[in-house]
């Protein structure tokens, strides 16, 4: 069976085209999203209270792990757009 069409004939369908996004927006959504669940465990005392004390400390840790992220696609990494992979020295059909 050949990878570019099908046993009936019919081509097989193509790969749609990559969706462009910018990966900084999104670790910031995400950080903005860690910042108003560290607010709302802070004012709400049963949120940080006994045995969920740990609470505040889990949106400081995204916050902080955020931040690294960010740094980083910042820096050009992580961007998958200008990633080149390497082609395999000896490529096998996927069937």
């Amino acid at each position: 069976m050949s990878t570019l069409r099908r046993d009936n004939g019919i081509p097989a369908p193509r790969a749609p085209e990559p969706i462009g996004f910018r990966m900084d927006r999104i670790v910031l959504i995400g950080m903005a999203v860690w910042a108003v669940g560290l607010i709302v465990t802070l004012v709400v005392p049963t949120l940080h209270e006994g045995s969920r004390s740990w609470w505040p400390w889990a949106c400081v840790a995204g916050i902080v792990l955020g931040a690294i992220g960010y740094l980083y696609v910042r820096r050009g990494r992580g961007n998958a757009a200008d990633a080149h992979p390497q082609e395999p020295a000896n490529p096998q059909p996927h069937y």
